[in-house]
Parts: structure tokens; C-alpha cells; sequence
């Protein structure tokens, strides 16, 4: 029962966070299926152009109008609604893909955490060992973004009211020395988890991707495996943005999952089915709030549900 009473507390949240992505772009969609208009040129017209607007993306947008001509066609649709209804289904599907829960079955499991400053990254760090922590798991903090002592003294801090471990490096120091001692220190400890924080910097993609490189390198040397988990912390209310550092990244280094922070400011949750879409990696965690138990994995049916209202019944 209590399980139950978390997850609807925790879908609760959730259509709370996309009250803005829901009165944007759900409201639009909700008055053109009520309006059961004849499926022609101006209803796809208008349907691609919501789905701009709410962030999904051009090509992702063509991708999903297309799928539905098809759709319609093949099934002889005739009114909005029937669309509309497709469209809701599909987002789901669209959202659901392989290994969309955390792999940590190395020991230590190293979860690489990468990400721009200002996208919730520290704070994502400190969420996900608290939830690694209440799953009885020993887990080890390591500070490599060397860049900014005051990003380091922030997890530190985070990292302490999580109940887990931290270790850092010099300010200026070589980030893949600090991994090295990170990786040193848990195989010394009997660490379960090592979280590893990287600097957020996007000067050129050269100097990312080597230094992500070596990162990785040092990780499967010292504990014969590459990184279990590579995630990407995402701002939800940078829309496209988003999108095109999830490409950058995934450039720099190949990404497992996403961490998608502050759906609860944006109203382009759109953006999620793009990345998910361009990119076929997962979206794993979603953040909707500032206090420690506010980050929880991500489920495509919970979200398409607080998304489009869906009732009980449906």
C-alpha cells in the first residue's frame, strides 16, 4: 500500500510540475480533438505547428505528423479526436525505451554525470545518491569538476545531507587525477556506487570530448569497466537548447540516460520526446523541485498521464 501511495503522490507532482507544458500544449490539443475537426491539410498544419511550439523539435514534429497520416489513412480516420487519441498513445511509445533503469550491477558501478553549469547537475548528484543511499547502498561522491571550488563546496554539502561519501581534488588540479583517487578510494572502502561529477564547461567539443575521454579511460583501467552509466543533466526550460547539448554530448561521450531538472518551470516539455527521439537514449530521472526527495526515475506512463490529464478510467 505504500507503494501505491508514493506513486500517486509522486504523479501528483508530476501534473502539478507540467501545469504550464500541460496548459500550453495540452490545452491546444484537448480543444482540437473536442472540436472534431475533418482531418485535411490545415488540422496537420496546426498540429505540427503545436508541436513546435511546445518544443518537440522539427524533425522529431515531421516524424510523428507523418507516422499519424499514415495512421489516419490506413485506419480511415475522419475527425481531430481520433488523431488526438493516436497522438497520446504514441508520445508514450515514443518515450519508452530499453534500460530505462540505472545498471549498477559492477562494483564499484561508476555513474559518470555530465552537464553544463546552471543545469541542476550538483543538485541532480546530490538527489540521486540520497536514492542510492536509501536503496542500502554505500556510495562515494567524487568532486572532478576542479574548475570552481565553489561547485565542489555546494556537492560537499549536498553530498553530506544525502548521507554518503565525498572526496575531492585540488582547485585547478587534473579532473582524471581526482578520478583516479576516487577509484582508489572505493575499491579501498568497499564503495557500492562512485557518482563522479565533471565540469560543465562547452568551450570547443575537442577539449570536452579528451577530457571526458580520459575520464573514461582512468574509470575502466582502475576498475576493468567502462562507466556502468554515462547521464546527461538537462534543464527542461532551455527547450532546443537542450537538445543540442544532449547531441554535443553525446558526441563527447556515448550517454546511457537523462536527468531531466525543473519541468516544474518550463511549459516546452516537449523537448523530452525530441531528445528521446534524436538522440534513442532514455530519459531515467526527472527533478521537480529543490528539496532532496524530489528527483525519482522516470515512467513514461505517469508522465503522458499528467501530460494529457488522462483519467483512471482511460
Amino acid at each position: 500500500m505504500r507503494g501505491i501511495s508514493l506513486a500517486v503522490s509522486w504523479l501528483g507532482k508530476l501534473r502539478t510540475a507540467l501545469t504550464r507544458t500541460r496548459e500550453a500544449f495540452g490545452g491546444e490539443l484537448e480543444t482540437m480533438a473536442l472540436a472534431r475537426r475533418p482531418i485535411d491539410a490545415a488540422l496537420w498544419a496546426d498540429l505540427e505547428e503545436i508541436l513546435v511550439t511546445a518544443d518537440f523539435g522539427v524533425p522529431t514534429t515531421v516524424k510523428i505528423v507523418e507516422a499519424l497520416k499514415a495512421v489516419a489513412q490506413q485506419d480511415r480516420y475522419a475527425t481531430s479526436d481520433q488523431v488526438i487519441a493516436r497522438f497520446r498513445r504514441d508520445v508514450q511509445n515514443f518515450l519508452t525505451l530499453p534500460e530505462m533503469g540505472l545498471r549498477l550491477d559492477a562494483k564499484p558501478a561508476v555513474v559518470l554525470i555530465v552537464g553544463v553549469n546552471g543545469s541542476g547537475k550538483t543538485t541532480t548528484i546530490g538527489k540521486l545518491a540520497h536514492v542510492l543511499v536509501a536503496q542500502r547502498k554505500r556510495v562515494l561522491v567524487v568532486a572532478a569538476d576542479t574548475f570552481r571550488a565553489a561547485a565542489a563546496e555546494q556537492l560537499a554539502v549536498w553530498t553530506q545531507r544525502a548521507g554518503a561519501e565525498f572526496l575531492r581534488g585540488a582547485e585547478g588540479s587534473d579532473p582524471s587525477a581526482v578520478v583516479f583517487d576516487g577509484m582508489s578510494a572505493a575499491k579501498a572502502r568497499g564503495v557500492d556506487v562512485v557518482l563522479v561529477d565533471t565540469a560543465g564547461r562547452l568551450q570547443t567539443k575537442t577539449n570536452l570530448m579528451e577530457e571526458l575521454k580520459k575520464m573514461r579511460r582512468v574509470i575502466e583501467r582502475e576498475t576493468g569497466a567502462p562507466p556502468a552509466e554515462t547521464l546527461l543533466v538537462v534543464d527542461g526550460t532551455t527547450g532546443q537548447n537542450a537538445l543540442s547539448q544532449a547531441k554535443l554530448f553525446n558526441e563527447a561521450t556515448q550517454l546511457t540516460g537523462l536527468v531531466v531538472t525543473k519541468l516544474d518551470s518550463t511549459a516546452k516539455g516537449g523537448v523530452l520526446v525530441g531528445i528521446v527521439d534524436q538522440l534513442g537514449v532514455p530519459v531515467k530521472f526527472v527533478g521537480l523541485g529543490e528539496s532532496l526527495d524530489a528527483l525519482a526515475p522516470f515512467d513514461p506512463a505517469q508522465f503522458t498521464r499528467a501530460l494529457f490529464e488522462v483519467s483512471e478510467a482511460a
